[in-house]
């Protein structure tokens, strides 16, 4: 087991396999011409099989590979295939440009469900928050892995004078499709522009929704980051990730790999543990990651709180969106 001060058991680990991404969404990548990490610096297959297994010995059974975008690696095939024969649940995020290319490799790699990202049903706006025009493709790619019985669940970043006049088109589209969305709270990341007046909250979301649909709460897990809903009759349910003004730190069990091998125990932490340099270098690395866990702060990787109006994103320490790895 690998437990914080706090007592919590971390059994989830997320990697990220690349901060690179064919597509350029604000709030993750600071700008267009954007300098990714060499080739020579990224955990390479063989590396990331022999550091999961690390993690897996101490009793993580849950992993997600996350990027970037996971699918633009090369070896991503390779790597998927190679995680799949660990005795974890395996699941995936990306945003659904290259689905099609790999459906055959997830179901063989026994991957049921994965998180697509898609903050907008308008294809001009998905042209503005991109800057790519591929929303057909992505739309199409929901539709495809639906189709082949895939688990989907689609991730809104919802953000005031944006997208939150599209909260009711998404709670529509559940109606006859068996997709989860999980609308997310805008959060403060290095380079994202954020602004406390650009948070949609999570009860401004549920008083919108109700002004057109019943809802009914569901049951939560310990570990769940959010916050679960159906409107009745719906084949589909929504979801509302509460960080800025509702945070879930108690039951976290989470930690994050970067494609470069450096540990972080929070997404907002200041502090990262570079394991791939250590394990290159021949040495034990589980005292590393126990020593990280056990530094873990109690929530929002201690460097601000839930009053997130009073939040200076200027004053957080941290990486780009996309170089830590969702």
């Amino acid at each position: 087991m690998i437990l914080d001060s706090f007592g919590r058991n971390h059994n989830y680990l997320r990697i990220s396999l690349t901060d690179n991404c064919n597509l350029r969404c604000f709030y993750c990548m600071p700008e267009e011409e954007y300098e990714f990490t060499p080739a020579s610096r990224l955990m390479q297959p063989d590396e990331i099989e022999s550091i999961s297994k690390i993690f897996v010995a101490q009793g993580v059974n849950k992993i997600r590979l996350t990027g970037g975008e996971p699918l633009v690696r090369k070896d991503a095939g390779k790597i998927i295939l190679s995680l799949s024969k660990l005795p974890v649940k395996l699941t995936l995020t990306t945003n659904g440009t290259r689905v099609h290319e790999f459906i055959e490799l997830l179901k063989e790699a026994n991957i049921q469900t994965l998180n697509i990202s898609l903050d907008t049903l308008q294809s001009d706006r998905f042209m503005l928050l991109t800057r790519r025009d591929q929303f057909k493709l992505v739309y199409d790619n929901i539709q495809l892995l639906i189709r082949n019985g895939f688990q989907v669940k689609v991730n809104v970043v919802v953000m005031k004078g944006m997208n939150d006049g599209e909260i009711n088109d998404f709670i529509e589209w559940t109606k006859d499709t068996p997709i989860q969305i999980r609308f997310i709270e805008f959060m403060p990341f290095s380079g994202n522009r954020w602004t406390s007046n650009k948070v949609f909250t999570w009860q401004e979301i549920l008083d919108l929704v109700q002004t057109k649909y019943p809802i009914v709460r569901l049951d939560d897990e310990i570990h769940d980051t959010a916050k679960k809903y159906t409107v009745p009759g719906h084949a589909g349910s929504f979801a509302v990730i509460s960080t800025m003004t509702s945070p879930f730190c108690s039951g976290c069990n989470r930690m994050r790999l970067t494609a470069d091998g450096k540990m972080k125990n929070c997404l907002f932490s200041k502090e990262e543990t570079d394991l791939l340099t250590a394990f290159r270098n021949g040495e034990d690395i589980l005292p590393l990651i126990q020593k990280s866990i056990a530094s873990k702060a109690k929530e929002l990787g201690g460097q601000f709180t839930a009053d997130f109006e009073k939040v200076h994103a200027e004053e957080i320490q941290n990486r780009s969106m996309i170089t830590i790895g969702g």
